[in-house]
Formats: structure tokens, sequence, C-alpha cells
């Protein structure tokens, strides 16, 4: 019932992205050369015949394109975002294919019958997005609505009682919208699950899945378990069900593990990451160089200013290198504009809110965090990143590594200047922990415009922080 009523769905959203990426032409043309100045056609010479037939071909192929990206289907389990980002970016390529396309016919001098302006194509593009964006919203919204009351649900059946099924049970019951309906477990033995019913043991299933009425079966068996393994699955496929494993170390596994093939083994990677891809990792390192570059050009004048005042406000160097451990573990040498006085603690103690180590012009400028600027200058020599983890020196990793799990994988990726923690306010004497679940989420979840978003947050809003502002001097520590 379940793959006829998503079947349907999917041929009625089609023709719906169809009409109205072809109304998004209609009012595109219309916003142009009738509410806009300076028209040089009128909706007469747009919506002709032949223009309007171009429209519809090219409608078509962009709700192709919509399949072929996997658009269409069940979003049960995927969020929002990642629907719409997909559907942005194929958007934005059909409208640059689009341009390129008639640029050439009209460079090369095929046929010259849809003369389009570019801001109509642009105007069309973000319309078309704007419009079958809203309209995946909305059905969105309508489907956990009716999800919520108990319609268009998906009937599963768990297989075990451990702590991996009562999470699973659990997980379904605190998210209704996602539309399923637990009717029961198979196991062993009897014990409760959040309340749902034993409909027998591991042997019985497939006699359960003879009907129409289950559309999944979701294996939850513990370690001890794995013997009935074969006998689930074989049951699953001789009744053509859908199964999905939950693995017993389920709790070892981050959001995105990577299946990896090497001959007739699967390999789990664990700890694959985006910036694992060549690409992605080349985009980042471009950004970087670039981005390093015009920070010290632009605020090279208020980095003079700072090292002026850095030198006026006390004896020692203008540049503090301290020793920070790196990507790959590789400690480095990260540059701040000195704002403490000289001590010899400056390698193991940790900055507070209120550390009397601070001058009072290294108070103001670490208040302003411009005591990092000289950071760029690691950025660029591929020592860090604009974005990412913060480093730590040797000392606090050696510390951090035997008490905060998963501390050190933070080391996979170069350390930044700023990063997801940070925007969140995790500076300085702040959670370790919340600050590592921000750096392993930032890590796992990396995508180029997560860092112009940090970036974003960082320069209206993340600049400024908590530290207290140090009034009188400071004196080197004996």
């Amino acid at each position: 019932m379940i793959k006829r009523n998503q079947k349907l769905l999917n041929l009625l959203s089609s023709l719906l992205d169809g009409v109205l990426i072809f109304l998004a032409y209609l009012v595109a043309t219309y916003i142009r050369w009738e509410l806009l100045p300076g028209g040089r056609f009128t909706l007469q010479d747009e919506w002709t015949l032949h223009n309007l037939a171009y429209i519809v071909v090219y409608s078509v192929l962009l709700v192709v394109a919509y399949h072929c990206t996997q658009l269409y289907g069940s979003f049960r389990y995927k969020p929002l975002w990642q629907e719409l980002r997909m559907l942005v970016w194929v958007n934005v390529l059909g409208t640059l294919l689009v341009t390129s396309g008639l640029y050439l016919i009209k460079s090369w001098g095929w046929f010259n019958t849809w003369d389009i302006s570019s801001l109509v194509l642009v105007m069309f593009c973000a319309i078309s997005t704007l419009m079958v964006s809203c309209k995946r919203i909305v059905v969105r919204a309508v489907l956990r609505y009716y999800r919520r009351r108990g319609y268009n649900q998906k009937h599963v059946i768990v297989v075990g009682n451990g702590h991996l099924a009562r999470q699973y049970v659990e997980s379904v019951h605190n998210a209704p919208h996602f539309g399923f309906h637990v009717d029961g477990y198979v196991a062993k033995e009897a014990h409760e699950v959040m309340g749902i019913p034993r409909l027998g043991n591991y042997e019985d299933l497939e006699s359960l899945l003879e009907g129409i009425g289950i559309d999944e079966v979701v294996v939850a068996l513990e370690a001890h378990e794995n013997p009935f393994l074969p006998v689930v699955i074989s049951a699953c496929e001789k009744q053509g069900t859908k199964v999905c494993i939950i693995p017993f170390y389920n709790d070892y596994i981050p959001a995105r593990a990577t299946l990896e093939t090497v001959g007739g083994c699967k390999l789990i990677n664990i700890r694959a990451t985006p910036l694992d891809n060549l690409g992605a990792a080349a985009l980042k390192r471009a950004v970087d160089i670039a981005g390093s570059l015009f920070g010290l050009v632009v605020l090279s004048p208020l980095m003079l200013a700072t090292a002026i005042g850095v030198k006026i406000s006390g004896p020692g160097p203008i540049i503090f290198k301290q020793e920070r451990v790196g990507r790959y573990k590789k400690p480095f040498l990260m540059y701040k504009f000195r704002s403490m006085a000289v001590n010899k603690e400056q390698d193991t103690a940790w900055s507070t809110n209120q550390d009397n180590r601070k001058t009072m012009f290294g108070s103001i400028i670490r208040k302003l965090s411009i005591d990092e600027l000289p950071q760029l200058v690691n950025v660029l020599k591929g020592e860090m990143s604009l974005v990412g983890p913060r480093p730590e020196i040797p000392h606090y990793v050696e510390l951090f590594k035997e008490s905060v799990p998963l501390y050190m994988v933070k080391h996979q990726v170069r350390p930044g200047i700023t990063g997801w923690a940070q925007v969140h306010g995790f500076r300085g004497d702040t959670s370790i922990d919340g600050r590592v679940q921000c750096d392993i989420w930032y890590i796992e979840n990396w995508s180029f415009w997560l860092d112009i978003r940090i970036l974003f947050m960082t320069v209206f809003g993340g600049m400024v922080n908590k530290e207290q502002l140090q009034h009188g001097h400071a004196h080197a520590t004996k």
C-alpha cells in the first residue's frame, strides 16, 4: 500500500513541479517586461508558441533531472535542507546549461528563434527554485501532519528485544512525523520492548511476512544473537520484504559512515569525512589561500597598529609563538599578537576569563579577537585553515585524549582560526566536551557552504568574546 501511494505521490509531485517551472517562466517574463523599466520586448514577443514549447521541454528535462538526482521518493529520514540544497544545485546547473546552449546556438548561427534576456533567465531560475521549494516544504508539512495522526504509516517488525531494539522503538515513538508504526517484535525470549507485543520467535518471521501488512523489517540483534541473522535475512528475502540492519556496534558508528569493498570484504570506515575527497580538500585549501592573502592585505593597517600597541604595552616580543598540535598530530608554531606578560606558565596554563597575566592592551585585542590575526600566516603556510577545530598545546592534548572521548578525532583535519565550536560560544575556559562535540559534527558534516556560514557568523557576531577587560597592568610571573 505504501509503495503504491509513494508512486502516485511521486507522479503527482512530478507533474506539479513541471507546472510550477512553467508558471515561473510566465511570472519572470511578466515582471521583466511589464513591471520593470527598459523593456525591449513585450509579453506577446515572449509568450509565443515556440518559446512556450521550449519552456515545456525545459520543464520536462528539469523534472527528469530531479528524478535522476533522487529528489522524488521517501524523505522520512532525510532533513529538509539536504533536499533543498540538491534542488538549488539542479536548478542553477540547468540555467547555466541553457545559457551556454543559447550562446553556442547564436554564436554558431544555427537558428535564432528564442531570444531571452539574461535577467529573465536569472529571475526564472530564482522564481522556479522558490516555487518548487515552497511546494516541497508544504508537502512535507502536510505529510508530517497526517503521519502524526496515524495516516501514511509504514508498518515495521523489529527483530530482537535488546537495547538496540528498545533504542529504535523509542526513537520511532519520539518521532511520529517519520510515519513508522512498530507492529511488534520477534525474539527468542519475551521481554517488554516499549509496550509492543511479541509476535513469535525468529523462525516465525517468514510466516509473519506472508501477508501484505508489513512494509519493513528492522534487525536489531545483539552481538550474541548474530547466529540467527541468516535465518532472518533469508525470511525477508524469500518474502520480498525490505530489511534494514542495526549493527550491534551501532554506538561506535558515526552518522555518515562510509562503506568500502576489498574483494569480498565490506569495510565500514567509521571515520571517513567529506574532506577525504580530493576535490573537496582542494577547494577548502584554495579558499584558505585566497582568504588568508585577502585578509593579510586588507587588515595590514590594523595589524600594524596592533603591533605598535603590543610593543608599547610592555616588554616582550610582538608576536607570541606557541607550539600547538595540528593535523595528523603534527606540532607547529601558532602565531598570535602577544596579549600577556611574558611568563613561565605560557605553555601549560589555561587562559581564563579573568587572567591576571593579560596586559591592558592585550585584554582589549583578546576581547575583539584581534590577537588571532597573525594566524593568517599559519593558514597561508598550510598549518591551519580559516575554519576548523581550534588547536591546543601539547600539554592539554595529552591530558584531554585520556579523559575526553573522541578528542583526538579533530586532528584528522587542519585546525582553524575559527570554527563551529567558537561561533557557538565554546571559546577559552568553556566545556571541552561541548567543544569536541561541535568539532566532530563539523568534521562529519563539512561543506563549502558550512565554512562560508561559519565565517559570516564569526564576522557578524563571533569576533567579540565574553572575556572581561583587564584593569591595570600585568606583571611577569616569577
